[in-house]
């Protein structure tokens, strides 16, 4: 299919264009003589653009495009012509559009702006230089309109907006009411003058000084005085009187009965008058007859008689304490009874009909006996719903009668569903006959001799019965004189719990429910919660018993959490129903759920939270066992924990400064109560040490007992050497390495198993099943993601109690906290989404203090934190640290190949040659110091073997809060450049200085000043002397020299003349390598180093090649 042709008719526009112009385009033109141009439409049409077609033609017309941009004229057809030419539709639109104004004004500038001036003189605006900016061409309804752009902008016309805006002059006393001359308005109640049926009119006569009517008798508009009113009350009496002088037919229907009761209530108690047409076929003061009306308030008792062989029926009428036989009703229009200048209107239509039938057959019914008990079952049964009958020939019940029946009393309410209401029917039963309250019935039965006989009914208990369905709801009480039951719409039975709260007074009051499970879609229990609990205490736990019974079913505590979680106060039973919580245990119960979790049928509260447990639970639930356990919880914690006193391991190979033995107490304090907690000292204040003591304590004090130390794989050789060197007597399992074993069954033999995050992950499907005295997590913040695999792997350990360490418990926010504290204290925090909304996301988001200040005092038993500076008494002048790497296979394996080589190199050398070949020897040493590293500083091909030191440093600078700086100092300039390039793919600032750095002052500058800059790389030829960087208190040694000294010179650019903070320096260390051979040969050296050693080469001058060799 072609697409339409564009055809472009340059250096044109319809301003200047001619019909010469459109024929110079066109093939044929037999278009310009004729008038069928009147017959183009356009589809739209906006400034310089159309979309035109044709009507009135037996051929479909296909669709035109006009575009005018600047001078040229763009047009195309959907006819497909693709000739050189206009088709003829175009040329034809083209041609419409000179010849009609309204069309072309779209496209021609000069037209449409005579046009929009002459528009914009009203409005202001007809010198303004751009009209098009504030008027708009419309082709609407076939013809050319003009629109403000600015819909508010009005044009000014006097006489228009005279009409319109300004009052208009009238009488200011307008609105006096006018003078009636003694005039009053009057009710007149009569027959329609043409037609039967019932007529009212609203008439206004004067009276006489006594009061009576004068004539004339004049008919009131009653238009007017429904536009006046504003009370709704006289609105309806009015459209009432209006709907009788309307109606011409003389069928009656339900809204008769509707007007009348309109009219009669009278909002305006006018006198009411009834024309007697037998004085007078027109109104006058003779033939109105002063009368009152009233709604009828009867009972109807039908009489039956038997008299052989007939049936004889009648009926009377009691009100107002009289009783009329039908005989003397004087029955008036159709609707009223008329006794003693009063018109009494039947409102009920049951009581009308049946009222009329007896008139019709002069008020006595008479039936032979043969059809007598047909008439009985079928006619006067049904009547006794709404009318007393008294069968005169059964007798009341005797004595011995009503004993043998005894006619037992029970109070029922049977529901029923009608459409979207609930119908609420009260039931007396007698015995086994059941009768509604409204019902007139009476109670008939039959003796042992098969005699009919009468008994009464308890209208006294039946009338209470009806009462406590009134007391339940306000619409009742508007509902009792009309209704044969009460009813409710389906939404305010169940809106606010109505039922359930009406169902428990209704069984309250010994009365039967019915029907309830008849109601549609319909699955909530009519059973009001009965909610019990229990608080008993365990070993470990505070159980509490929750029940909450419906009738005969129980909500498993599962379901109840659930709908407590999903905020629901519906929890599902175990028949299909829904029990309805009840409101004010809904966020008691959800404050169990948060501190405790489900077991069975039970929620177990650790005891951890005993301060909550006083707190939601009110004091007579708890057991007197679980208030004197809360009680010495609450004094124990109240006191400081340091006064318990746990004596120093005697197998403990260190001495342990008065802040870490106050961690041993600290540990072995929770430990009475199993409670876990968080070490939390700062880096460089021996929490590894403390744990080791505490190890060895539990040893000693409890017995042997296998625990599990989890720690980053870099901490590994750290803590084996910590254990070794101050805990020898304590076995070790490491548990890492690609040849571990993968099983538990040796971690019975050990006192501690060691092992890392990684290999925790990898094996946790049996360390899962081995259950240890204590579990210590160092670095514990590799779990605070409680959402992390980590963390979830860590739940799942078992053990008597567990502790975790941490220099930074709280890193970025409160959240923190919580991965942490929760695997210490399983319960302490609550679930993770309580957390959250409790305690992180308002006090990191909104910054609530006193949700602070709660957590705070919540953890504050369980968390033990010292800073250096809190404890600087106490330091050394400066705290120094190895960190032991271990190398992954492959540095393993390039470190081993160069140290053989190397080993068999000094081995062939004479000891008297050893200076000689020195610089040989060191580069040896140098390039396994390199490749201890990173194998890349060889420059041999190995660029994708990792590094585990720049893993550690990266890893150290990333678990530091941000008010600490760092320096790293490496002898290799290459070192620092790759760590260089792993903190750029961070994105974290630096500061960077080797022998080449020029602008020394300004880098040292930035690091001391800028707040950004927390990392200052620095080899050692640059940074070693001259340099004061006193904001820095963790300096890393990447890389151990030979000389001992010159590490110190390294530290004291930090540690130095004012230096507010306190120092931690850190080795970096691979182990079984020549840098951890070289700390031991420091160790011996230690006075050379100190006193006369000054530089590497010197220092490695005085080894000897046996000292050599034993660094290899």
């Amino acid at each position: 299919m072609n697409l339409p042709k564009e055809f472009i008719l340059p250096n044109t526009n319809f301003s200047t264009l001619s019909v010469f112009d459109i024929l110079k385009h066109v093939e044929r033109a037999r278009f310009i003589d004729s008038r069928d141009y009147k017959h183009i439409f356009p589809i739209s049409l906006e400034l310089n653009a159309g979309v035109f077609t044709k009507t009135g033609g037996s051929v479909d017309y296909p669709v035109v495009n006009i575009i005018q941009l600047r001078d040229n004229i763009t047009t195309s057809c959907t006819c497909g012509n693709q000739s050189r030419w206009l088709c003829e539709h175009q040329g034809e639109v083209i041609h419409a559009i000179l010849k009609e104004m309204e069309f072309k004004a779209f496209f021609d500038a000069g037209i449409r702006l005579s046009l929009l001036k002459d528009f914009a003189k009203p409005y202001g605006l007809e010198n303004e230089p751009d009209l098009d900016s504030y008027f708009v061409l419309k082709f609407e309804n076939s013809k050319l309109g003009i629109e403000p752009r600015i819909k508010e902008l009005i044009p000014y016309d006097e006489q228009l907006l005279s009409n319109k805006l300004i009052p208009k002059q009238v009488s200011r006393f307008k609105n006096l009411p006018e003078e009636t001359a003694g005039k009053e308005q009057i009710l007149v109640l009569g027959r329609h003058r043409y037609y039967t049926q019932l007529s009212f009119l609203l008439m206004e006569a004067e009276h006489t000084k006594s009061g009576k009517i004068k004539n004339p008798v004049e008919n009131v508009d009653l238009q007017p005085l429904i536009w006046k009113t504003d009370e709704p009350s006289e609105i309806k009496f009015y459209t009432a009187i209006q709907y009788f002088q309307n109606k011409f037919t003389e069928d009656e229907v339900e809204t008769d009965a509707e007007a009348l009761k309109l009219i009669i209530k009278n909002p305006l108690a006018l006198n009411v008058f009834l024309h007697d047409r037998k004085v007078s076929e027109t109104i006058s003061s003779k033939s109105l007859i002063p009368i009152y009306l009233e709604i009828l308030k009867t009972e109807i008792k039908l009489n039956v008689f038997k008299k052989e062989p007939f049936y004889e029926i009648t009926g009377e009428l009691f009100f107002n304490d009289i009783s009329l036989p039908f005989n003397q009703l004087n029955l008036r229009n159709d609707y009223f009874i008329y006794y003693r200048k009063g018109l009494y209107f039947i409102d009920n239509p049951d009581l009308l009909k049946l009222i009329k039938f007896f008139k019709s057959n002069n008020e006595i019914l008479i039936l032979h006996s043969t059809k007598y008990e047909e008439f009985a079952e079928t006619i006067l049964s049904p009547l006794e719903e709404i009318v007393h009958v008294n069968y005169s020939y059964i007798r009341e019940a005797s004595p011995a009668q009503l004993k043998e029946k005894q006619y037992l009393q029970k109070k029922i309410i049977y529901l029923q569903q009608e459409g979207n209401y609930i119908a609420i029917t009260p039931v007396m039963r007698y015995g086994e006959i059941e009768v509604p309250t409204y019902s007139k019935k009476q109670l008939f039965d039959t003796d042992q001799n098969d005699n009919v006989f009468k008994v009464q009914r308890d209208y006294s208990a039946e009338d209470s019965l009806v009462s406590s369905i009134m007391g339940t709801h306000p619409d009742f009480v508007e509902q009792i004189d009309d209704a044969q039951y009460f009813y409710l719409h389906k939404n305010r039975f169940v809106d606010n719990d109505w039922f359930i709260n009406a169902f428990e007074y209704w069984r309250e009051e010994e009365i039967e429910i019915l029907g309830f499970s008849e109601i549609k879609n319909n699955k909530i229990n009519p059973h009001k919660a009965k909610v019990s609990i229990e608080i008993i205490s365990g070993i470990d736990w505070f159980n509490a018993k929750l029940k909450v019974g419906y009738g005969n079913q129980q909500a498993l505590l599962q379901q109840i959490h659930r709908a407590i979680r999903n905020k629901s106060k519906y929890v599902k039973l175990g028949d299909g129903s829904l029990g309805v919580l009840p409101e004010e245990w809904i966020e008691k119960i959800a404050a169990y759920f948060r501190v405790g979790d489900i077991e069975q049928d039970m929620i177990t509260i650790p005891k951890i939270n005993y301060s909550e447990v006083s707190e939601i639970f009110e004091d007579e639930l708890l057991s007197e066992e679980v208030k004197q356990e809360i009680e010495l919880l609450k004094s124990d914690f109240s006191r400081e924990i340091h006064a318990v006193n746990v004596p120093i391991p005697r197998g403990l190979n260190a001495e342990l400064r008065e802040y870490q033995h106050q961690g041993l107490n600290w540990l072995s304090f929770l430990d009475q109560y199993n409670f876990g907690g968080c070490l939390a000292d700062d880096m460089g204040l021996g929490k590894t040490l403390q744990i080791i003591a505490f190890i060895l304590s539990q040893k000693e004090r409890k017995g042997f007992q296998t625990n599990l130390v989890v720690v980053p794989t870099s901490l590994l050789f750290n803590w084996e050497e910590e254990i070794s060197k101050f805990a020898p007597s304590l076995k070790i399992w490491k548990h890492y390495g690609a040849d571990r074993e993968k099983s538990h069954r040796k971690f019975a033999d050990y006192d501690v198993v060691l092992t890392s995050y990684g290999i925790l992950l990898s094996d946790i499907r049996f360390l899962k099943e081995f259950t240890f005295n204590y579990i210590f997590l160092d670095e514990s913040q590799a779990i605070k993601n409680p959402n992390s695999e980590r963390y979830k792997a860590a739940r799942l350990l078992k053990a008597r109690n567990r502790v975790v360490l941490t220099g930074t418990p709280v890193e970025n926010n409160t959240f923190d906290l919580y991965g942490q504290l929760s695997f210490a204290n399983p319960g302490l925090l609550g679930s993770k989404q309580f957390f959250k909304d409790t305690y992180a996301i308002p006090i990191d988001r909104f910054q609530y203090s006193k949700r602070a200040i709660e957590l705070q005092e919540k953890v504050k038993p369980f968390i033990l934190r010292r800073t250096k500076k809190q404890v600087a008494k106490e330091l050394p002048e400066k705290t120094e640290m190895l960190i032991y790497c271990e190398m992954n296979s492959e540095q393993r394996k390039i470190y081993e190949s160069w140290e053989t080589e190397l080993r068999e190199y000094i081995s062939a050398i004479e000891e008297e040659d050893i200076k000689d070949k020195s610089m040989h020897v060191l580069t040896g040493l140098t390039k396994l110091r390199q490749i201890c590293n990173s194998p890349v500083l060889l420059k041999k091909g190995y660029s994708d073997v990792g590094s585990v030191k720049i893993e550690v440093i990266l890893e150290q600078i990333e678990s530091k809060s941000k008010e600490h700086k760092i320096l790293i100092f490496s002898q290799f300039v290459g070192m620092l450049d790759l760590i260089k390039k792993e903190l750029e793919q961070r994105g974290i600032p630096f500061e960077y200085l080797t022998g080449q750095t020029k602008d020394r002052g300004e880098k040292v500058h930035n690091f001391q000043n800028n707040s950004d800059i927390r990392i200052f790389l620095i080899s050692l030829k640059a940074g070693g002397v001259g340099l004061n960087l006193t904001e820095a208190d963790y300096v890393y040694l990447v890389d151990p020299w030979w000389n001992p000294a010159a590490e110190n010179q390294a530290i004291d650019r930090s540690y130095r003349i004012g230096q507010t903070k306190n120092v931690v320096a850190v080795r970096l260390i691979c182990s079984n390598t020549i840098e951890e051979k070289i700390l031991k040969l420091q160790v011996r050296k230690t006075q050379l180093a100190q006193d006369l050693i000054q530089t590497d080469s010197s220092f490695f001058n005085s080894l000897s090649k046996e000292e050599l060799l034993g660094i290899l």
